[in-house]
């Protein structure tokens, strides 16, 4: 089935894709030091990168030799993934070879909607990757044209509940009713075990980045972990 596909979208399947994204305030917050992340995860396997930003596209597309999943965030509630048509615009321009964008039913800034977004995207060279966080977000994406349908978004819209790791039953859903589309699982992906689960479950690559790229979020595991342990000691 892989040779249907793009080759870029091809060359995912099975793999590991790296979300490197730091946001303001964050001590690593800086497109050279993500660059850095990404290089680094380049080199231990890593398929593609994912990251936010324009500046930080930029920079680690001239690190890295892998695909760049490119978004913008902007806002923190509503649509803020890539929120318009420009902004999706300038990750290509940045260098994304695949541009992630909010692919729920909410209403955009631009008052475009996602299917709005892909003919010109494809037009300008670039794939879409749909961030979704339902079965119709999903289904909506795919008849839109998305070349990849992303799990991103469950838990974080009011369709379904956050779960504790990866939300295999949305998974599940998806690629039960888009066979044909290469599903990508993100999302809450915090194990080595969790990532080769969404694969055996069918996903067409792994997202992962609080777990490789968020050091902060990791020392709090560990920390909690050790402070728990110490109480009965």
């Amino acid at each position: 089935m892989t040779e249907l596909f793009n080759p870029l979208i091809a060359s995912l399947r099975g793999k590991l894709v790296v979300s490197c994204q730091a946001y303001p305030g964050e001590p690593l917050r800086h497109p050279e030091t993500m660059a850095q992340m990404a290089l680094a995860a380049e080199r231990g396997g890593a398929a593609a990168i994912r990251c936010q930003g324009l500046a930080d596209i930029s920079a680690i597309k001239g690190q890295v030799d892998v695909p760049v999943i490119g978004l913008w965030k902007e806002g923190h509630e509503g649509v803020y993934i890539t929120p318009t048509l420009r902004h999706a615009r300038a990750c290509v321009n940045a260098g994304a070879d695949i541009v992630a964008i909010d692919a729920t039913s909410r209403p955009r800034p631009d008052g475009l909607t996602f299917a709005d977004n892909v003919a010109p995207l494809h037009k300008h060279g670039a794939l879409v990757m749909a961030d979704c966080g339902s079965l119709d977000d999903a289904l909506r994406a795919a008849d839109a044209g998305a070349d990849l349908i992303g799990t991103t978004l469950s838990g974080y819209t009011p369709d379904r509940p956050k779960t504790d790791g990866p939300d295999f039953e949305l998974l599940a859903q998806i690629i039960e009713a888009l066979p044909n589309h290469p599903v990508v699982c993100e999302g809450r992906i915090h194990t080595p075990e969790h990532a080769a689960a969404v694969i055996k479950a069918g996903a067409w690559c792994a997202v992962v980045g609080t777990a490789i790229t968020h050091p902060t979020t990791i020392t709090t595991w560990f920390r909690s972990a050790v402070e728990d342990a110490g109480k009965h000691a």
